[in-house]
């Protein structure tokens, strides 16, 4: 298993607000330029997606990955692992939401794998520059 690249932001707006937005996977695309489409394939008894098929083009890793997502320590946390791909063995990682009062941190993990073999060095650095954009934008989404 790979290393967990790890981002975090802070955001001001209600820590309801941004679990709104973080956690409505099916709308992703509307705030984040490296999810191109999402179809939620299967939802929990809350209405909650349990399984998502994407298109993610993040620069240098386009794929259109099926994830699975597990609510289990939500409203704080919610993970997603790999269930199939293109290119892509391995991808997982969560969002992770901490009210702070005045301020909501969110914070981003992602574990990424490819099938290709590519330097741990570069691996990182896209895993790295994929979720602070993501962060950046969801950011940017939530305070304007």
């Amino acid at each position: 298993m790979s290393d967990v690249t790890t981002s975090t932001v802070s955001i001001t707006a209600p820590a309801d607000d941004v679990r709104a937005m973080v956690f409505d996977i099916a709308n992703y695309p509307s705030w984040s330029t490296s999810f191109k489409a999402v179809e939620v394939l299967a939802s929990d008894a809350q209405g909650r997606p349990t399984q998502v098929k994407m298109s993610v083009d993040a620069g240098a890793l386009k794929d259109k990955p099926t994830l699975n997502y597990d609510w289990s320590a939500y409203p704080d946390r919610v993970e997603f692992s790999l269930e199939d791909a293109d290119l892509l063995t391995e991808m997982s990682g969560s969002f992770i939401v901490k009210d702070n009062g005045d301020e909501t941190e969110v914070t981003s993990e992602l574990t990424v794998a490819l099938s290709m073999p590519v330097p741990d060095m570069m691996r990182k650095k896209a895993e790295k520059s994929t979720i602070d954009l993501a962060l950046k934008q969801l950011k940017e989404k939530l305070e304007n």
